[in-house]
């Protein structure tokens, strides 16, 4: 029997048993759910599986120690700095010094009269009038004739007295001699009276 006639007969045996006679694979009913399912299994297993390996262990990264804080501890009237990593910073150190207490005119014919017409005299206003009372105040308490055991005279109390005579041989006593050598003696060493009376302040002299 041909190729032909044998297909011809399993189609006849087919479609008289109620069966497909087109020739083509019928899949079981069951087959869909089955495949389905397995897939389904699959996706679960690879999703729950640990990503670092076989161990199932994750990697734990510890977190950075902070940083230790960094201070500098500065006294005193200078500048000072500070460097991490090759970066350098300055720090001005700012000292606030207690203003000296205002004063207002004095007595005509007083020392602090002579004080206060020469420092005018000279550009200078009530604010450095009122440090340079608030020195000699605790120089001299503006005594001509002030001495102190160090050999220190007059009312800038200079050391020794006789310093004073480059200002006139009277030195001795005569306040307007001794406040003229004194006033050139702050302005030559501080710039002004408030200059003098704030290092007074920070180192107890001038």
């Amino acid at each position: 029997m041909g190729a032909n006639s044998r297909t011809l007969a399993l189609r006849a045996e087919r479609k008289s048993a109620g069966g497909d006679v087109s020739g083509r694979h019928r899949r079981a009913s069951w087959s869909l759910p089955l495949f389905a399912t397995f897939v389904t299994f699959a996706f679960l297993c690879a999703t729950l599986a640990p990503p670092y390996g076989s161990s199932g262990a994750f990697a734990v990264v510890a977190p950075a120690a902070p940083l230790a804080p960094q201070s500098v501890t500065v006294t005193g009237q200078y500048t000072t700095g500070a460097s991490r990593d090759s970066f350098g910073v300055s720090v001005p150190v700012v000292v606030v010094r207690a203003a000296a207490p205002a004063v207002g005119i004095p007595d005509p014919g007083t020392a602090q009269a002579i004080a206060y017409a020469m420092l005018r005299s000279m550009g200078m206003g009530d604010d450095q009038y009122g440090c340079l009372v608030a020195l000699w105040n605790r120089e001299s308490h503006w005594n001509v004739y002030a001495s102190n055991p160090s050999g220190a005279y007059g009312i800038p109390q200079a050391l020794p007295g006789s310093k004073m005579a480059s200002a006139g041989a009277d030195w001795a006593t005569n306040p307007a001699t001794q406040i003229s050598w004194g006033m050139g003696y702050i302005v030559d060493r501080y710039g002004t009276p408030c200059g003098a009376w704030g290092h007074s302040e920070d180192a107890g002299w001038y």
